[in-house]
């Protein structure tokens, strides 16, 4: 017996709410590729039900292909921190949104929820890195010249600048040298011979507030918490997450 035009319909209306509820959390989590497969999977398992008979599930190369590519989804997400879903529950919360149920208040509540149940584990995975950089900080507060300030972020004064001190709004001319803890290089326009042009609200956190504190001329050494640098997620393959950074930093100029 073949299903009917209603649950057909029903399917349909399922899907483009699943959808839209996974679109939300892949590109969340910069995973439109796993996206797009996702897509690939729901529709196969559409059309698998349109085509099966008295309930017999047709084995066919489109239902390996979607249990594989599930499984990469299954794992890519595992990576992301997302390593547990109750599949009651997440029906329930479609049958909720498609019953008119759910406010658009109770969606940014259920954004929010995820964003921070993936932060927190993400967190837990890099407690050791996240602890070190508590005592680097604590310890280097206490050398000779290290001037902490009330975002996190220390610095020390290399070398004395006269010259006027840029605003937010400005295009400077800087050199620099960026390492982490352990000493790993992972930037340097020093190294390269070539001074770097940039806006000062157009840098990560910690560069804006000591730009802004800097006189034309000086050179300062910065350390930078992972808050105020790149954050939770880092920046490439030399900065992972959660990395406290230090970075030589010189003034040359603010650009006309």
């Amino acid at each position: 017996m073949r299903i009917t035009l209603n649950f057909v319909e029903e399917r349909s209306q399922l899907l483009k709410l699943i959808l839209y509820a996974m679109q939300n959390i892949f590109q969340r989590f910069h995973l439109t590729f796993l996206f797009f497969l996702f897509i690939i999977i729901i529709h196969a398992g559409l059309l698998s039900g349109q085509t099966q008979d008295s309930g017999i599930k047709k084995q066919t190369k489109m239902d390996s292909i979607s249990h594989a590519i599930g499984i990469i989804i299954g794992s890519n997400l595992q990576q992301n921190g997302l390593d547990k879903v109750e599949y009651d529950a997440f029906l329930e919360g479609v049958k909720a949104k498609l019953e008119g149920q759910v406010t658009p208040q109770d969606i940014e509540k259920a954004n929010m929820l995820v964003s921070q149940y993936l932060g927190s584990k993400q967190a837990k995975q890099h407690e050791g890195k996240i602890e070190m950089g508590k005592k680097f900080f604590a310890e280097n507060a206490k050398k000779e010249g290290v001037v902490s300030l009330p975002s996190g972020l220390q610095y020390k004064i290399l070398k004395e600048g006269n010259g006027p001190i840029p605003k937010a709004t400005d295009n400077v001319k800087v050199h620099y040298h960026g390492t982490l803890l352990d000493g790993t290089v992972f930037d340097s326009s020093v190294e390269r011979g070539e001074p770097i042009d940039l806006p000062v609200n157009g840098v990560i956190k910690g560069w804006q507030e000591a730009l802004q504190l800097m006189p034309v001329g000086s050179k300062w050494q910065l350390f930078i918490p992972y808050d105020l640098g790149y954050g939770e997620r880092g920046a490439g393959g030399a900065i992972g997450p959660y990395e406290p950074l230090i970075f030589d930093v010189e003034l040359l100029g603010i650009n006309k």
